[in-house]
Order: C-alpha cells, then structure tokens, then sequence
C-alpha cells in the first residue's frame, strides 16, 4: 500500500513498515491522521537520539483492531493471554482484568545489561489497588518493574530493591538506569533521581499489565504502549508518547 506524506516530507522507513504490518493486520488503512502521528513519534525519537534505545515496544492505541495493536513497533511481537476486542480502544489503549489478562513482552529481564536498563508505559487511566503495570521478577532481587501501591505512590525496582516513584496520576511512567548506584524514575511529567544500588538481573520475562507471570498483582489499568530496552532520557520519551497519544485523540473519529 502506498502511504501519501505532507508535501516536503518524507516517510521514515521504520514508520512506514510499522503502519503497513498494522494495516495487513486491521486488514484497512489507518486515517491519515494516526499514519501521520506515528511517523511524526518515530523520527522525534530518532531525532531525540531515543529510538535505537528502545528494543521492544507496542503502540497499544491507535490500530483500528486489536490484532493491529499487538502489531510490534519494535522488537518481538507480545504474547496475548486472554484480552478480547471489547478490552481494545484506539484512542486510549487497552485495558486488563486485574487477574487473567496481561501480555508477554517476550523480553527477559537479563536481555540489557544491568546499569543500562529502562522500561516504561503509557497508563490512560489507573486503579489504585496494588497492582503491577510491567516487570519481571515481581518481588525478586534484580527485578525490574513498575506498579502501584495501595496508597498513593507508585513502586518501582530497577534491577534493584523497592523505591517510590512519585503520585498516581494518568500519563507516562517509566524507570531508566544508567549506573551502578541509583536510577531515574518519571512520572507527571517530572524526573526524579533514587539511589538504589544496582543487582544482578533477574532472569525474568517482562510482562505487561503484570510482572513476569506473578498472579495476585495483575492490572485492571488502561495502557496504550510500552517499551522495554536500554537507558534513556525519560523526559525525551515522555514527550514523544504523549504527543502520540494526544495526537490520536485528535485524528481518530
């Protein structure tokens, strides 16, 4: 399928195989619109310097199909246990049970190196139970996750022991390492510096909506992508997800 571009810009060639695998899979195109939403995420992210950082992830928005939205950005595509097409929304994501439904990254936790390190999500919307977003090793030593708390923080390890990541509130979420003795964490749009020491990764698969395959902390939360790979600017990616989001909202019927 040829994808028609703004005059004076060119289609970036990740952007578009990534549209056309989404497209076979939804079986029609997408709205010129989200087409354009997503080339404009991938080119800011390599733009930002962020992209090659990122080695596994879905745009679990904006598909006209569920089928589309597993479709992989980047990297392996996530194994389905239990979602249906009434958990599916284009424009803000899909949403877990809190108890059967959640996705395998098929990323180990081990598969980046243990001071170079980021997962994130995109929540559109939460519970306040304690609950897992994405991880692996739930509660083991060297597990990397993000959840919430019964209380008013999230929770988060970053090949590494607990620490607190700020307020529950909609939006971006994520955790990068870059070193041996502490880890960034990034939520209402603002970045905060934890010293944890860093320990050997859990051998681990990052799950979403869960962490690894634990069965008492699954979300009921609403996500709209993810991402799993090496150290990054969070603020970087905040921004670039965000706009994608929102730019969805704007595009879709």
């Amino acid at each position: 399928m040829t994808l028609v571009w703004r005059p004076g810009f060119q289609f970036d060639t990740d952007a578009s195989t990534y549209i056309e695998a989404v497209e076979a899979a939804d079986t029609q195109a997408l709205e010129t619109g989200v087409r354009y939403a997503i080339n404009d995420f991938v080119i800011g992210c390599k733009q930002d310097g962020i992209w090659s950082a990122i080695k596994a992830s879905c745009i679990l928005a904006g598909a006209r199909t569920l089928a589309g939205a597993l479709v992989p950005l980047v990297g392996t595509a996530p194994t389905n246990f239990n979602f249906v097409a009434g958990d599916y929304n284009r424009e803000t994501g899909l949403v877990g049970d809190g108890s059967t439904k959640y996705l395998g990254s098929n990323r180990n936790n081990n598969a980046d190196a243990q001071d170079n390190q980021h997962v994130s999500v995109y929540a559109s919307n939460y519970t306040s139970t304690t609950q897992y977003l994405i991880g692996g090793g739930a509660n083991n030593p060297g597990a990397s996750n993000i959840g919430y708390n019964s209380g008013s923080f999230y929770r988060s390890r970053n090949n590494s022991s607990i620490t607190g990541v700020g307020s529950n509130v909609p939006g971006f979420i994520g955790i990068s390492r870059a070193g041996s003795s502490s880890f960034f964490g990034r939520n209402t749009s603002v970045t905060a510096a934890y010293l944890s020491t860093s320990q050997t990764p859990a051998n681990a698969g990052i799950s979403v909506f869960a962490s690894d395959v634990q069965t008492g902390a699954r979300s009921n939360s609403r996500l709209a992508f993810y991402s799993i790979g090496e150290s990054l600017n969070l603020a970087l990616l905040d921004a670039r997800v965000t706009d994608l989001i929102n730019a969805f909202g704007a595009a879709i019927p």
